[in-house]
């Protein structure tokens, strides 16, 4: 089965934060989260953009 989704706390450590401000993030559309049911996701895709060097 191919997961194209993470948790909150998954993305909170790829990106070195604590879950709390990956909640936050979540909240406020930073992070790009899906709601399922009771369960917030962050797209694979989403997460990528966030980890890859900007081009500024």
């Amino acid at each position: 089965m191919l997961c194209d989704t993470v948790t909150v706390a998954e993305a909170a450590a790829s990106l070195g934060i604590s879950r709390a401000s990956a909640y936050r993030a979540a909240g406020r559309g930073e992070l790009g989260a899906i709601r399922i049911g009771r369960r917030l996701v962050i797209p694979r895709a989403a997460l990528k953009r966030l980890l890859e060097p900007s081009e500024d």
